[in-house]
């Protein structure tokens, strides 16, 4: 990746150059290799570096973004010209009040150079596991092995300087027949610490398991939500509710409700960038570092996610590190979710089922009622029936429509295991979840 030294040169390059009450500078950083496979063949090696600046511009309460991926200095100075001009053609913001000013941000080790040398030929030889288990079977394999690194780095007129870099590594795979389909992932910080023969295995034998699925009707069924769906489900509610904007425009299913029972009592969430077991950033979108905020304990509703934008609209907040870059219109959103981990194996999960199913991952989620918490989505890529603790027959995917609150206030277990699923510069850390009553309410043809 672009060096630290080279990066917050370009920045403040860039910084100097903006003529503006107040001014920032964001870049991004990614260096993304990735070995694509389809019909059990590699298809695909690609590489890219990008770098995006982003510029903010303060006059007066306007505020203008303008944004580049060129690093000479003549593209920089065009770049932060034109954020002030924009900036002079806005309406005035009259809720804003101010930049951050700079804070001590930790440092986190968080790069693997080796991940930076992996080559295209390591990271086929891994492929090539995946598609040899996946022919043996009879079925066919699809998916990407992706090794790379993350950069961020902030800086801004008020003092604010801050720079970090993380290596990641992802893989998924779909696994295909002609009725039927398993899903496996993984997320981390190091291709050593992947075991794709066991991911194999999970998506190869969803796949054939599931073969030839039946339908089942609509309606409530105790449900095992698998640590795919569960993250899924969970940065749902972080988007609809976990932000301190959805709160002040009272969107949130948290208003009125801080420090009252929201979910079950087993129910402990929280949002951390600095913990290691994530994908951690130690700092947010406008250098501010990152502070772990309780969102949940014990099911009582406890606080919501803060960037400097909504914490300067109130008496005695401040930012917890949660702004996005600018232009932002969804406010500060928790990024490093975890869930609290319960007691149960996964073998205890479905043998406490007397009649539910068993969801792998969603698919194509979407929100109906902010404050009311409700989604909807699909089933996809493994959904089997369970009777009397045992797994019985595939079945056909199913649309859900559901209130996450519900779906967490009717918890009856959680995995000892935690997974990390990957998200935008950060990701989640959860449990497999056990659900008395889940509401289904359509079925598919496939």
């Amino acid at each position: 990746m672009v060096g630290r030294e080279e990066v917050l040169r370009a920045a403040k390059t860039a910084l100097a150059a903006c003529r503006a009450d107040q001014a920032e500078v964001v870049m991004m950083l990614q260096d993304s290799y990735l070995t694509r496979f389809a019909e059990n063949h590699i298809h695909q090696n690609v590489g890219e570096r990008n770098v995006t600046v982003n510029v903010r511009a303060v006059v007066g309460k306007k505020i203008g973004v303008a944004l580049t991926n060129d690093l000479s200095d003549e593209a920089l100075r065009r770049t932060s010209e034109r954020a002030s001009e924009i900036a002079r053609l806005q309406r005035e913001d009259p809720r804003f009040v101010s930049l951050p000013g700079p804070e001590p941000v930790p440092s986190l080790p968080a790069e693997i150079t080796a991940v930076h040398e992996y080559s295209p030929e390591e990271r086929a030889e891994r492929v090539a596991r995946v598609i040899a288990a996946a022919k043996k079977a009879g079925v066919r394999a699809a998916g990407s092995l992706s090794t790379g690194g993350l950069g961020l780095a902030v800086v801004n007129s008020l003092g604010v300087e801050a720079y970090s870099s993380a290596t990641t590594v992802g893989f998924t795979t779909v696994v295909m027949s002609d009725t039927s389909s398993g899903y496996a992932d993984w997320a981390g910080r190091d291709l050593q610490a992947l075991d794709v023969d066991a991911q194999t295995r999970v998506a190869v034998r969803k796949c054939v398991d599931s073969r030839a699925p039946k339908s089942i009707e609509p309606g409530e069924y105790e449900v095992i939500l698998e640590a795919p769906a569960v993250a899924d489900m969970l940065s749902t509610l972080g988007f609809l509710g976990l932000s301190a904007l959805a709160v002040q425009e009272g969107r949130s299913f948290m208003n009125g409700h801080f420090g009252e029972k929201v979910v079950g009592e087993t129910i402990d969430l929280w949002d951390d960038g600095l913990d290691p077991t994530g994908i951690p950033i130690p700092f947010d979108f406008e250098g501010v570092p990152k502070r772990r905020v309780e969102l949940i304990t014990g099911g009582v509703a406890k606080g919501v996610v803060w960037d400097s934008y909504t914490a300067n609209l109130e008496a005695g907040k401040r930012s917890t590190g949660h702004a996005l870059p600018a232009p932002n219109v969804y406010g500060p959103l928790p990024m490093n979710l975890f869930l609290g981990a319960g007691t149960a194996s996964a073998e205890d999960l479905v043998a406490s089922t007397k009649r539910g199913i068993l969801v792998t991952r969603f698919h194509y989620t979407n929100p109906i009622h902010p404050t009311k918490t409700i989604f909807t989505g699909m089933t996809r890529d493994g959904t089997f029936l369970v009777e009397n603790g045992r797994v019985t027959a595939a079945l056909k995917n199913l649309r859900f429509t559901e209130a996450i609150t519900r779906a967490l206030g009717n918890v009856d277990l959680i995995g000892r295991e935690r997974r990390l699923q990957a998200g935008f510069f950060g990701g989640s850390v959860v449990p497999a979840l056990k659900v008395k009553s889940f509401n289904f309410t359509g079925v598919t043809e496939f």
